[in-house]
This record gives structure tokens, C-alpha cells and sequence, in this order.
């Protein structure tokens, strides 16, 4: 058996070269590596993790510009219920620190398009930044919708002022809440949907271009993971994991990450949700319950990958190229 390379991904230690208040509550960092040396390539959609603590590590998307090899930029919003990381980002990360960055990843990639519509809300913004600049430079027709709280909540409004009436800015507080019969209600000739924010927009968007635009016009990426799926039903499978050469079972009880990390084969997660996509494994064999939130229905459907922190086997056998 031909044992295939393992590609590492980027890991370092960059410098946070600023920190700036975006709006309330968020906080744009501006990463570089200490040496000047050039950051891995990356599309409009990717992410990083910033490792900000042994079992904390989060994803913020790249909201700067692809072709500034030598800067990353994110924005990170203080969640109210933070689960440590904003908190650690806004408490830790001034300008002059240190943070381990993995990545960068891209779940979310801008499909090329005549038209497309943006929808934004909140710090779901991040990543339609360099979607817009791209659509843009390419001569396609665009619109952005993009809602929240208030003006004030709302980062990067003085970058999104200069593409004109191309941006609609509804704060909630002063407009309400997007039209999404109005905006979605009919679908348009060839316009592809992009839309990333908080789970009840996404749900939204969701319902009404299943029932209205064609199959592959939506793409989304969300900051939280689906209601999981009823695991009552879960049932044990067989694990064979083709370049370690071990064969393992999983248990209803344990996913195929625990077993693997169990097992000492090296794996990496992040979320353990089914979000980041950091724990994608190429699937040799096997009918994969998928139940991550990032793939869409044709790529589960081609059953090529899967998030092995959520997803299970509806077949007694899963052979996995790890």
C-alpha cells in the first residue's frame, strides 16, 4: 500500500501589528508574521483559528484583501455570551501580542457569477468583504442588504460607503428587519445568494430559497452549528483507517474524532460541532450520516469528505484516508 504525504497546514505564532475598534463591541486585528515574511494564500470566505489557550480555539474570517500577502485581517465581536474566546480577543490581543493562527480554510468560496446578492447581519459582514471587492473587480452586478442592531453595532461603514447605492444598511433599530419575502420571495435570474450571520437569518434565508430559488443558489456559512440530530437511533460501526492500518469500532455513544484521539492517531479539531471544518477527513469508503453544518447537499451527497467530530455511518463499515 502507497502511503500518501500528510500536508500540514500553516501554523505560527503572528504579531497582532494593530487592534482598532471597528463598532460597539467589535474589534478589527491586523496580523502579521514576526519575521515579514508572506502569509499563505487565501480566497474571499476563508477563515483562520486563532489559538487563544489549550481547549480554546476559535474561527474568524479574513475580511482584508487577498492580495496583501504580508497582513491578515479579522473582526472579532464581544459576544454577550461568550464562551471565552471573543472575550479573550478583546481582553488579550492589543496591538504588539502574540497569537497562534492556523489556517487559513475555506468553507464558504465565492462561486463566479454574473450577479449575486449579499445578505449580512451582524459580524456576518466579515467575509462579505472581500466577496463584494471581488464581485466588484469583476464587473459583476451585486447588491449587499446588511442589518443590525444599530449604526453603531454595524463594523465597516466607512469602506462599504464608498460602493454608493449598492449597499443597503438597515439597523434594526431605525428600519427593522430585512424584507426577506421581498428580497427572496422570487428568485432572480443568474444571482447566487451569499449570507452569513446569526442563526435565525440564516434559518430564514434558508426556508425561503428552498422554497423559491433553484438547487446551488444559496451559500452560507454559519457561526453556530444546527440543532444536532437525535441520537437516540445512533448505532455502533466499524472504523478502518487506511493509512494508520488500524481497524477500530465506534461506539452510539462516541464520535469518530474521540475514537481516532483515543486511539493515538493525530487528528485535529476545533469546534467538535460540525462548524470549522478544521476536522474534514477524505472518506475512501462508506455511507456517511453527514450532520455538519458546512457542507451543502451536493457535497454530502458525493459523500468525498466528512466532519468526523459530528458525522457518523449509516453503513457498518467506514474506511477514512487517515
Amino acid at each position: 500500500m502507497t502511503t500518501q504525504p500528510i500536508v500540514r497546514e500553516f501554523e505560527a505564532d503572528l504579531t497582532v501589528v494593530s487592534a482598532v475598534e471597528a463598532a460597539a463591541d467589535v474589534v478589527t486585528l491586523t496580523l502579521a508574521a514576526q519575521d515579514g515574511s508572506a502569509l499563505p494564500p487565501w480566497t474571499p470566505g476563508a477563515h483562520i483559528d486563532l489559538v487563544l489557550g489549550d481547549d480554546l480555539v476559535r474561527q474568524y474570517s479574513l475580511c482584508g484583501s487577498p492580495a496583501d500577502s504580508g497582513q491578515w485581517r479579522i473582526g472579532v465581536l464581544r459576544a454577550p455570551d461568550s464562551r471565552g474566546g471573543s472575550k479573550a480577543v478583546h481582553a488579550e490581543l492589543s496591538a504588539g501580542a502574540t497569537v497562534k493562527v492556523r489556517g487559513p480554510r475555506n468553507h464558504f468560496p465565492m462561486v463566479a457569477s454574473p450577479r449575486y446578492l449579499f445578505l449580512a447581519g451582524g459580524i456576518g459582514i466579515t467575509p462579505m468583504l472581500p466577496m463584494i471587492a471581488e464581485a466588484e473587480a469583476s464587473g459583476a452586478d451585486w447588491r449587499l442588504v446588511y442589518g443590525g442592531r444599530s449604526r453603531s453595532s454595524m463594523a465597516f461603514l466607512d469602506e462599504l460607503a464608498a460602493y454608493g447605492d449598492r449597499v443597503t444598511l438597515l439597523p434594526q433599530d431605525e428600519a427593522g428587519l430585512p424584507d426577506l419575502d421581498a428580497l427572496l420571495g422570487v428568485a432572480a435570474e443568474d444571482t447566487l445568494v451569499y449570507t452569513c450571520g446569526p442563526t435565525g437569518l440564516l434559518d430564514a434565508v434558508e426556508e425561503r430559497c428552498a422554497a423559491a430559488w433553484p438547487a446551488g443558489s444559496l451559500h452560507l456559512e454559519r457561526f453556530a452549528a444546527k440543532a444536532p440530530a437525535d441520537a437516540g437511533d445512533d448505532t455502533s460501526f466499524e472504523l478502518v483507517l487506511q493509512r494508520s492500518g488500524l481497524t477500530l469500532s465506534v461506539p452510539a455513544d462516541k464520535s469518530v474524532f474521540e475514537v481516532c484521539r483515543e486511539a493515538g492517531v493525530s487528528v485535529v479539531g476545533s469546534c467538535l460541532e460540525g462548524v470549522c471544518g478544521t476536522c474534514e477527513t477524505e472518506v475512501v469508503e462508506g455511507d456517511v450520516d453527514h450532520r455538519d453544518s458546512i457542507l451543502n447537499d451536493e457535497e454530502k451527497e458525493s459523500n468525498e469528505f466528512m466532519m468526523i467530530c459530528v458525522s457518523r455511518c449509516r453503513s457498518d463499515r467506514l474506511t477514512l484516508d487517515l
